[in-house]
């Protein structure tokens, strides 16, 4: 046998010893602990680990907790005067019969009363509860108000007719605006034949409610006393999830108008508080009638006394208990500050605009070439020691010798005066710093011979045709215009300007004064919103009426005309708005394209927004989201679908997260194959904090071709097309397509060519652009009155430079 080999201690492993210490940082010991969670006894109490009585005491507590918050969230329903739970019916098909299935329900439970097509109260003995139902007819706006103050909404399905679009539109309309607990029910399920085939078909109809709320997964049919009676159990039972924005104000379902007979009489409305507790010093907004002020509020309790051909209590009217008026804290309609205020220091604001000879273009917060700077622009030049001035006019900029000649004074000042561009983001630049700072060394191989004016519109033509097509595949440059060569660039630009970095350069706000809207200074400036909305939101769960009381609210200001158009079988809401909730300001949404609407929104295109129980025609601007050192957003002309963006316009404050919905009238050519339907919900979106300090800058990218190219030295045409225009841009850092950052060098004739240095060669391929921004300004919000699906007229805007840049 071989004898066994001998071998050494493998030496090129080489594995130290572990240094020992009980002063290492955090980071070292979470960087070996690699994820494992220690087994060392826990430091703070509730970390410990608990014995099994205290386990015990901890699942009590918590179950008692529960029970709490579940007999707060029911107390409002219990008692003899207890409120009555708001059940909203809601068809979903064409054929749908809301009384046929408020009868059924009823008859589940021998319940005999009468039917009607406006809001009743029906009280179910057996429950020792009062119901409340809200009779919906098919109309988008109806079913929207009655869902909106619901604590269960009923959606009405059909054995035999499909839900249409405007069933779908329906649906996903509650549930964005925020809907409490849903029940799901479906007629004429003993039509279907074979018999066999029925239970398929409430399979089916359940697969379709999963769709839109995976929660249910339960389909009552109301040929079935059985399970009308499950519902109706529910229904009285069960406490509602109800809805966080609108647990946040009182709210009211109107169950009597009472109109005044004279001028000097107010308007009386009739209902049970809920939510919290309504203050006679708030405003409220009452359906589609507008926002009013509170005269005062008195009591209005239902009589035990019933009539014998009537189900329903009458109303106690002996005498009316007052129990809130407004002091001189009442909130008052004004949505603007007062215009004395502003114009005390009016002079004060005007003075930073008066006319200052400028020659250049403002680049952040700067003005280049004007009148308190040199009258021309040197930059330093790279000359040998002991140069002179006068000889420094013999040697040219494109010759120089070496740099180890050159003085180091002279080396500081040039990388002094030349700043790196920044990174746009958006074209996803990222050109490194220029190495050098001074004109190119190399000579220009060509002379420049500038061409006859024929010719050169020829080829400009020739050159933008073909840069459209490409802008149509690649739409690469959704920001680029094209200057007419007869325009001035300098004035149709004027409003433009220049930014190093769109997230970190300063914005000069004093320059944006003379375009701004004449209400801006009005409006209402919120400096701190969290610590604003804990104070707003803190104050409502103080005082007012409390919930679960009926009352009568008398309503200063209702217009007269408003009786005419008032049909007492649709649902009238009122909601107490929190303080400053009615005044102006630049109020911001979270917005995201809805996939179902294929087509892409135009910004300051018109939209019918809902937020809350308010409802607004809006021209939002679309701008970037995020959190920037500068607060400063870029503008999008286009919302494409799936795309996120945040929308602008000058409306009421919106205290919180407060769900929106953003409607798009189409015209009937416009819609999709089958599609009937003049509206529909564009996006969706959720309220964030307003602010007036937040700039919205459009962009504006001028494109130039590379006429002649030598190292990093290149030739630029068709950006301007005047020497003027390219002098009073000349400050503004350019960029190409594929990275590169250069600036402007000179002019070069008179047709707008001029010489750029950039940081390295460029291809002869690329594009060379320059970007200017300007301050966009919301537009204000309109109140929409009437149905959402009454046709009106379509209006678009025009192309989104055509108005901008004038």
């Amino acid at each position: 046998m071989p004898s066994a080999t001998h071998s050494h201690r493998p030496t090129t492993k080489v594995v130290h010893k572990a240094f020992k210490s009980r002063k290492s940082t955090k980071g070292s010991l979470r960087d070996q602990a690699k994820g494992k969670v220690p087994n060392e006894r826990r430091k703070t109490p509730h970390q410990q680990i608990m014995s099994k009585i205290d386990r015990r005491n901890r699942a009590k507590q918590l179950q008692l907790t529960k029970h709490k918050d579940h007999q707060k969230g029911a107390s409002v329903f219990l008692g003899r005067d207890g409120a009555p739970r708001n059940v909203a019916v809601i068809p979903l098909c064409s054929d749908g019969d809301v009384l046929a299935a408020i009868r059924s329900l009823n008859g589940s439970l021998d319940i005999e009363c009468d039917v009607s097509a406006s809001t009743f109260r029906v009280p179910v003995d057996r429950f020792k509860q009062k119901l409340q139902y809200i009779p919906a007819e098919r109309d988008l706006s109806i079913c929207m108000d009655a869902a909106r103050v619901a604590d269960y909404i009923i959606f009405i399905l059909s054995a035999e007719t499909e839900v249409d679009p405007l069933g779908e539109l329906i649906i996903r309309s509650i549930e964005n605006q925020g809907m409490s607990t849903l029940y799901t029910v479906v007629q004429n399920l003993d039509k279907v034949e074979p018999a066999k085939a029925r239970p398929d078909v409430v399979k089916s109809l359940a697969s379709f409610m999963k769709h839109f709320h995976p929660g249910q997964d339960r389909v009552y049919s109301l040929d079935a006393r059985q399970e009308c009676s499950s519902l109706m159990r529910s229904l009285c039972s069960t406490t509602p999830k109800g809805v966080n924005w609108r647990d946040q104000r009182s709210w009211m379902l109107v169950d009597d108008v009472r109109w005044p007979s004279t001028e000097t009489e107010s308007t009386v409305l009739t209902g049970v508080v809920r939510g919290k507790g309504l203050k006679a010093d708030r405003l409220v907004h009452v359906g589609e009638w507008g926002t009013f002020q509170i005269e005062k509020i008195t009591a209005a309790p239902v009589s035990t006394k019933r009539r014998k051909d009537d189900s329903m209590a009458v109303d106690d009217a002996e005498g009316e208990k007052i129990l809130e008026t407004p002091d001189e804290d009442q909130d008052d309609l004004a949505e603007l500050a007062p215009e004395e205020a502003v114009m005390e220091d009016g002079d004060d604001m005007m003075e930073p605009a008066a006319p200052i000879t400028k020659k250049g273009v403002l680049l952040d917060d700067h003005h280049y070439f004007s009148e308190e700077e040199p009258e021309k622009y040197e930059a330093p030049r790279k000359l040998p020691k002991g140069t002179s001035a006068y000889q420094a006019n013999w040697i040219l900029d494109d010759v120089s010798d070496s740099e180890e000649e050159f003085d180091e004074e002279m080396q500081d000042a040039q990388e002094d005066t030349m700043t790196a561009r920044p990174e746009d983001g958006v074209e996803g630049l990222a050109g490194r710093e220029p190495t050098e700072a001074a004109m190119s060394e190399y000579p220009q191989s060509v002379a420049f011979a500038e061409l006859n004016e024929d010719e050169d519109a020829q080829q400009l033509a020739a050159y933008r045709n073909r840069k459209r097509d490409e802008a149509e595949e690649d739409k690469e440059f959704p920001d680029e215009i094209e200057l007419h060569p007869h325009v001035l660039a300098r004035e149709r630009l004027a409003k433009y300007r220049g930014l190093k970095s769109l997230r970190t350069s300063p914005w000069n706000k004093e320059e944006d004064r003379p375009y701004q809207p004449e209400e801006w200074s009005r409006l209402l400036q919120i400096s701190d919103y969290q610590s604003s909305k804990n104070r707003v939101l803190r104050e409502a769960l103080v005082g007012g009426v409390a919930p679960g009381t009926r009352v009568h609210v008398y309503l200063k200001g209702v217009p007269a005309d408003l009786q005419k158009s008032h049909t007492p079988s649709q649902p009238v809401t009122l909601f107490s708005l929190l303080r400053h909730e009615n005044k102006k300001t630049v109020v911001n949404f979270d917005i995201t394209h809805k996939d179902d609407y294929e087509k892409s929104i135009k910004a300051k295109e018109e939209l019918i927004i809902q937020c809350g129980p308010r409802r607004f025609v809006i021209n939002p601007l679309f701008s970037g989201s995020g959190n920037t050192e500068n607060d400063v957003h870029k503008y999008y002309r286009f919302l494409h679908p799936g795309d996120a963006a945040v929308a602008t316009f000058m409306g009421p404050v919106t205290w919180g997260s407060v769900p929106a919905l953003f409607f798009k009238r189409i015209a009937p050519e416009q819609g999709e194959e089958g599609a009937t339907l003049p509206l529909q919900l564009a996006a969706t979106g959720t309220s964030r904090a307003p602010t007036t300090s937040r700039v919205i800058a459009k962009r504006a990218i001028l494109t130039g071709h590379p006429y002649h190219i030598h190292k990093k030295v290149v030739t630029v045409r068709y950006m301007f097309f005047n020497r003027e225009d390219v002098d009073w841009f000349k400050a503004l850092p350019l960029w190409t397509r594929r990275g590169r950052s250069g600036y402007i060098k000179e002019t070069l004739g008179t047709h707008g060519y001029f010489k750029a240095n950039f940081d390295g060669g460029i291809n002869p391929q690329d594009s060379v652009g320059v970007s200017l921004y300007k301050r966009m300004w919301p537009r204000s919000a309109t109140p929409f009155t009437g149905p959402l699906l009454e046709e009106g007229p379509v209006t678009g805007q025009s192309d989104a430079m055509d108005e901008d840049i004038q």
